[in-house]
């Protein structure tokens, strides 16, 4: 059968792979799993249960949960009877999250937990276009999940479902999902059935994922990236597991043994620094030979040969020290697909170089999302690889890059004026990201459009760019670089804490808290040798960082410096670290 609403996919999995695991969740420490009949069986229940209820087409229906089956019978249900998907981030502020209820004018709201009814029930009476909340989880004074279901059992109406389906056209809404907000209020992107499905389908070729593929899911399903995924494994019959919570990530690994991870560049990153604070509890001999291998690793690149020595000297390091970080991923991880943000080379290098293949791509939710990536056949590091089949892109006279196909966006909910910002009349959307495109056609993106600041000088910077190549100090968790209008550059240094501790404490010094870590003299003068390090001999001047200052308190989506996404909320931080920064460019102060 030929896909042509997101729920055909369900249908045609189904009827062609009659998968015994479809989906699975931990629930009391247990994985629970779903076929792919009982999945579409839970999607017609929601179905059934929604009509009772009152639902029509074109109602809006969100979610507020963590990634879980539940989620999936949900989004099925809702697109099955033309309803609209309106999924949102369980980490979400409260501005944001009433902000988001009330343009959308939400009829109905599926929480994952207690605490997430907690959130809804404190303003519900303040959204009138609400009639009811329902919990995954069993929480008081909110309609239980389990009840739903028994109460869509008791009103089933399969001929009316049949006809429902018939009315959806690929070019209904399918969802509205609100960007994170990194530049002010969140903005609803209204994607159609062809939107989600064009892109899907395309990337489960380009990506390469197979049937034989299981993925550990914990991006959440709420952000295009993880969606567009989910869908193209229906599509294939690959089986998902969602990570139960993020501290028990490396133990569902040994227990799901994945084939398939999707991540973005900063959980990449925490995973690498979690292999180097092991590094730290090895013996001297261990630690030489641990040093020894990272070298090596640090000097591969992909597709480029560097001779049988050196190839004979990564195999003995495989056997060594490689080996142990595939196993701690579950040995059998065939590859990482990574985007988001932009992901350091050198990082893309190290995991390849230790067996682990990572793979960059580039989207944003505007595009449903997939734009470009890089595949096993035609793969450069340091790019976003090329652009997909069925896309087109081209780079304006500004240097932003553009993209026109069936992937670009309706546009934004309510907002038809921003529409016209960001989409031209003949169907080219602006990314807002700076890139070139080689010959070879492989895409670079240089920055965001937003983001690039000018000097004193004249000089522009990317200043994404820079804070990369910060965090490839192990000793510096994330960087945010400043310097705009400015003769010279400075950034707010957040070090890697964990990393820190651990290296002093082989030197007999001991800390109680990050406060102090950024206090001690020996901290900052060894953050100061790393910058020195990295800013080189010969540097540009809008690559040098000049000055920096150390603060103490994690970046977090709960404290509002990261998106949901994970992105740096600029405008978040240069609030935060004000009176910091203008500190960097007071007179009186020297430099190093």
């Amino acid at each position: 059968m030929r896909c042509r609403r997101i729920f055909d996919l369900l249908e045609y999995n189904v009827e062609r792979y009659h998968q015994p695991i479809a989906l699975a969740g931990k629930k009391a420490g247990k994985w629970i799993t779903y076929s792919s009949e009982e999945y579409a069986q839970y999607a017609n229940w929601v179905s059934y249960g929604l009509m009772a209820m009152g639902v029509r087409k074109e109602d809006k229906i969100s979610t507020i949960s963590t990634n879980r089956p539940e989620w999936n019978f949900v989004d099925m249900g809702i697109l099955q009877i033309g309803g609209v998907h309106v999924p949102i981030y369980p980490t979400i502020s409260d501005d944001d999250l009433m902000y988001i209820l009330k343009e959308a004018e939400v009829k109905l709201i599926f929480v994952g937990n207690k605490y997430l009814y907690g959130k809804i029930r404190d303003f519900s009476e303040q959204l009138p276009s609400l009639i009811a909340i329902i919990s995954f989880d069993e929480v008081e004074g909110c309609i239980p999940f389990s009840e739903f279901i028994h109460f869509a059992k008791s009103n089933i109406q399969k001929d009316l479902l049949d006809r429902l389906k018939a009315t959806v056209s690929p070019y209904d809404l399918a969802s509205i999902i609100y960007t994170s907000g990194t530049t002010g209020l969140p903005k609803g992107v209204m994607l159609t059935h062809e939107n989600h499905l064009c892109n899907s389908l395309v990337a489960a070729f380009t990506i390469n994922l197979k049937s034989t593929y299981t993925e550990l899911s914990f991006l959440p399903l709420s952000h295009s990236y993880e969606r567009m995924v989910n869908y193209a494994t229906i599509y294939l019959g690959m089986p998902v597991y969602y990570a139960d919570v993020t501290a028990n990530i490396l133990l569902n690994f040994q227990e799901i043994k994945p084939q398939l991870m999707i991540t973005v560049p900063l959980l990449l990153e925490k995973v690498y620094q979690g292999i180097l604070k092991k590094r730290l509890e090895l013996g001297r001999i261990q630690r030489f030979v641990f040093d020894w291998a990272l070298s090596l690793a640090q000097r591969f690149e992909i597709n480029k040969d560097l001779g049988k020595w050196y190839r004979w000297k990564l195999s003995i390091a495989d056997r060594l020290v490689f080996v142990k970080w595939r196993e701690a991923l579950g040995s059998s991880l065939v590859k990482i697909v990574t985007g988001g943000a932009s992901i350091r080379p050198e990082l893309v290098n190290i995991f390849w170089a230790a067996g682990i293949k990572v793979y960059e791509g580039y989207g944003l939710t505007e595009a449903s999302p997939l734009v470009a990536f890089n595949t096993e056949s035609a793969i450069k590091v340091g790019t976003i690889g090329k652009a997909i089949p069925d896309i087109l892109v081209k780079i304006s006279d500004e240097g932003e890059l553009m993209v026109n196909g069936p992937n670009v966006m309706k546009g934004y909910y309510k907002h038809p004026e921003l529409t016209n910002e960001v989409i031209e009349p003949d169907g080219w959307l602006h990314t807002g990201d700076i890139a070139t495109i080689d010959e070879e056609g492989f895409i670079t993106i240089t920055g965001r459009k937003n983001e690039i600041f000018k000097m004193a000088s004249g000089i522009y910077v990317n200043p994404e760019k820079l804070e990369n190549k910060l965090q490839q100090s192990f000793f510096i968790s994330q960087a945010f670089v400043v310097g705009e209008h400015q003769s010279f550059l400075s950034a707010i240094i957040l070090p890697e804490f964990d990393y820190i501790k651990e290296y002093f404490a082989h030197q007999g010094i001991y800390f109680n808290s990050n406060l102090e870590i950024i206090q001690n003299q020996k901290v900052i003068s060894l953050i100061e040798e790393e910058i020195k390090i990295l800013n080189g001999p010969g540097i540009k001047e809008n690559e040098s960082i000049q000055r920096f200052a150390l603060v103490a308190d994690d970046w977090t989506i709960e404290t509002g410096e990261l998106s949901p996404s994970l992105k740096l909320k600029r405008r978040v931080v240069m609030e935060k670290y004000k009176e910091l920064i203008q500190n960097f460019y007071r007179k009186e102060n020297g430099g190093w």
